[in-house]
């Protein structure tokens, strides 16, 4: 059975910093994506990571926030660094078994429950 725990959201002033992490069980390799959603607008990928480490990252974050793992624990993390208030949202981590894949968020199999992540100006 796979389950995804994240934590790490909070409250931040603007150019602070946040790390959020997803725990990831019942895959032996995989993909994690971290996506965030405003609501009314669409949920954006921010970035991803699979377990031989390669990575992708949103032009928005990229320079600012890092996607990294902990193979062996299945925890990726995702440092967010200079936070603006443009990047609150509900943070969601995703994972798939097929790491080999640029996965879009449509075809990510498992989603965790969310995180609030809030920057004041």
């Amino acid at each position: 059975q796979v389950h995804l725990v994240e934590s790490g959201g909070g409250s931040v002033q603007a150019g602070g910093s946040l790390r959020l992490s997803c725990t990831v069980s019942g895959y032996n390799r995989y993909v994690v994506g971290w996506f965030r959603q405003v609501p009314g607008k669409d949920r954006e990928e921010v970035a991803s990571i699979n377990t031989p480490g390669r990575q992708v990252y949103a032009d928005s974050v990229r320079g600012r926030f890092t996607i990294s793992q902990e193979v062996s624990k299945k925890t990726v993390y995702l440092q967010m660094n200079s936070l603006k208030p443009e990047d609150t949202a509900m943070y969601y981590c995703a994972a798939d078994p097929r790491w080999y894949a640029l996965l879009s968020e449509k075809n990510y199999e498992h989603w965790g429950q969310g995180t609030q992540v809030t920057v004041s100006a």
